[in-house]
């Protein structure tokens, strides 16, 4: 692609909050890349000529031999830098300070700054009220800044709490200025942008002409296959693909019969009926379905059903001449999370079916449009690209679908009262005018049935749990708080409508330590 923005660069040594940074900067219009402090040579800054870097926090000691360090070259490079908890105390390592640990000086929680004498123009409208609520979290602290910097804030635990030099634009907070218990945060990073010189030039409209550009740059003349799952993500790739390439794009909708209740006929009738894009619509549900028959564990389900895409795609595949490439919906927070800042195996929370190991298996070049782009992003390009809204605010639906919502072993019978269950409960939500103020919301059936009484008679049927959450960006949620009134009616209308539920409890776990889906 060609950038005509100004980029951003953020060295990533291990934080769990890194991703709010890029998230902070985006909301500025800032374009961002996150990169694992090892991926960081000289030639890969060389190449990517950041207009300025930020340091981020870690869970290392800049103490300990072999720690993590950015390269000596991002100090000579001339662009403003800013150091956040364990990147100002690497910077104060590097350039000549000297950080310790413990003394006492451990800070965790809400701790509050007051300002030095001197004035900072990063700190502008700071310090209104004297002293400034921030997130403290470091065990090690600064105990000597490095020559030519000054202090211009500090805290009960960390008396170099805000500090800088200057003359060569570098900038360090002990604090965490990303998450939401630092209330000005925003603001910092707001100056800090404005003092590297950024005009606010990331736009949906710029990265919608750039992508274009590098889908034809990419593609030429040959032919591509998107994966169409009728999720927001999908949809908004297939309709960026087909301004790019037009006749070039056949989308494949693979409806594995774990879909919501009538989902593939409306999927496909928006498709047909509103854009002249190339559709197969593969109704493979008996292949899954007989598949996973006897499947419980969830691991399994996934693997499995992305396993059988895989092939599904192959086949169609097979059939479309001059299929070179797959188009998959990859977003950024899957590509960050694919690699380990510290280079070794990250834990497996849950496999995802799309990402990974298809273009080997399938041979054809991977096409992913969206990569750079967080969930919110990916809505405001769909708006650009002139999607209704009312497709656009759809909540996440995942790819495996309902297997995922279906703990234990899948069958026709749990999936069918399932869908039900679940168009009561939307609609419920949206009845109460509530849709756009949650995240993601739905109905899991349990492995378990549970003794009920209607009219005069005993019922042994199935247990469901509601979820419904508030998320940003689906890295963090917490439930939705309803009120008991809406829980209460919402029981009684699945209790009563469908047929195999006489249970009703909801989900008020946050995510951590919760995963949003149940599987």
């Amino acid at each position: 692609m060609t950038h005509t923005h100004d980029r951003l660069l953020i060295i990533d040594f291990g934080s769990q909050v890194t991703q709010l940074i890029a998230r902070r900067l985006r909301e500025l219009n800032v374009y961002c890349e996150i990169h694992p402090y090892q991926n960081v040579t000289d030639a890969f800054l060389a190449a990517f000529a950041p207009k300025a870097m930020i340091f981020s926090g870690g869970p290392d000691s800049v103490t300990r031999e072999g720690s993590p360090r950015p390269p000596k070259t991002a100090f000579t490079m001339g662009v403003p830098i800013l150091g956040i908890c364990y990147g100002q105390q690497v910077m104060m390592q590097e350039l000549g300070g000297l950080v310790e640990s413990g003394h006492g000086t451990a800070e965790f929680g809400r701790a509050f700054v007051t300002p030095a004498e001197a004035q900072l123009s990063i700190l502008e409208g700071w310090f209104v009220e004297g002293r400034e609520q921030v997130w403290m979290s470091h065990g090690d602290h600064v105990s000597r800044i490095a020559p030519g910097f000054e202090v211009y804030g500090t805290s009960p635990g960390a008396p170099f709490a805000i500090t800088a030099d200057v003359s060569r634009h570098f900038y360090a907070v002990q604090f965490h200025p990303e998450v939401h218990h630092t209330p000005k945060g925003a603001k910092l990073y707001e100056n800090f942008v404005r003092l590297a010189g950024f005009t606010g030039d990331w736009t949906m409209g710029a990265y919608k002409d750039d992508a274009i550009e590098k889908i034809r740059a990419q593609v030429g003349d040959g032919h591509v296959i998107c994966g169409l799952s009728g999720g927001v993500d999908s949809s908004v790739a297939a309709i960026l693909l087909h301004e790019a390439i037009g006749d070039q794009l056949t989308c494949v909708f693979v409806d594995h019969g774990l879909l919501r209740l009538n989902e593939a006929e409306q999927v496909v009738t928006m498709f047909r009926d509103n854009y002249n894009i190339k559709l197969i619509h593969a109704d493979e549900s008996e292949l899954f379905l007989g598949a996973l028959e006897g499947v419980s564990d969830p691991e399994v389900k996934r693997k499995t059903i992305g396993r059988l895409f895989i092939d599904v795609f192959q086949k169609y595949a097979n059939g479309i001449e001059g299929a070179e490439f797959l188009a998959q919906g990859t977003l950024y927070p899957d590509v960050i999370e694919s690699v380990s800042f510290s280079g070794g195996p990250s834990v497996t929370i849950k496999s995802h079916h799309n990402v990974g190991g298809l273009p080997e298996k399938m041979g054809l070049k991977l096409v992913e449009p969206l990569r750079e782009l967080f969930k919110d992003e990916v809505r405001a390009l769909g708006r650009e690209l002139g999607l209704p809204e009312s497709f656009i605010g759809r909540h996440p639906f995942p790819g495996p679908g309902l297997a995922i919502r279906c703990p234990g072993e899948i069958t026709r019978e749990k999936l069918e009262i399932l869908r039900k269950a679940d168009a009561v409960f939307i609609d419920q939500i949206r009845k109460h005018g509530l849709y756009d103020e949650i995240w993601q919301a739905f109905v899991a059936i349990l492995p378990v049935r549970t003794v009920g009484v209607m009219g005069d008679g005993r019922t042994y049927d199935f247990a469901c749990a509601l979820r419904a959450v508030t998320s940003v960006d689906g890295m963090t949620a917490d439930y939705y708080p309803f009120t008991h009134d809406f829980l209460g009616e919402t029981a009684t209308r699945i209790i009563n409508e469908v047929k195999g539920i006489n249970r009703c409890t909801y989900d008020i776990t946050s995510k951590p330590p919760g995963t949003i889906e149940w599987e």
